[in-house]
């Protein structure tokens, strides 16, 4: 089996389009260490990840500022409050800067933010100093997420 960047679900190089059968095989998804594998009572079986297991396909913003709380769905139907035991990463990649979003959704598994989702995330973004320099991030939970320098933004 294998999840595809986009969250699609493979077996045997057919995708699967049962909604429903994806959503039982996602809650007995677990990752450890850098493998990942869908585990029940009696079976653990290996399964491949091209990114994150998940997709975050929309989020609802409630409040300003600090005080701001970011809800994500996945493409499964989790929901997730970011903040402390949820953070939001960016990574860059090194060669075209592009930004790839994650929100945390339960024990080391990941949601990649969808891009309409990003675009409105950086919507609600502001600027605050973390260790000395400043940077453009989001509020959510009391936590402030940096994506990007503040210096490194396109005027």
């Amino acid at each position: 089996m294998r999840i595809a960047r986009d969250g699609t679900w493979f077996y045997l190089g057919t995708p699967i389009g049962r909604a429903p059968l994806v959503k039982l095989f996602s809650s007995i998804l677990r990752k450890d260490g850098d493998k990942f594998f869908l585990v029940t009572p009696v079976e653990k079986v290996g399964i491949t990840v091209d990114d994150a297991p998940f997709v975050a396909i929309d989020f609802e913003a409630a409040g300003e500022g600090e005080a701001q709380v970011l809800t994500f769905t996945t493409h499964v139907g989790d929901t997730v409050i970011a903040g402390p035991d949820h953070p939001i990463r960016v990574e860059r990649d090194s060669e075209t800067g592009e930004p790839s979003p994650y929100v945390l959704v339960r024990a080391n598994l990941e949601a990649l933010i969808d891009r309409k989702s990003f675009y409105r995330l950086v919507e609600n973004g502001s600027t605050h100093e973390v260790d000395g320099t400043d940077w453009f991030g989001v509020w959510s939970g009391g936590t402030f997420f940096p994506i990007i320098p503040s210096d490194e933004l396109p005027e």
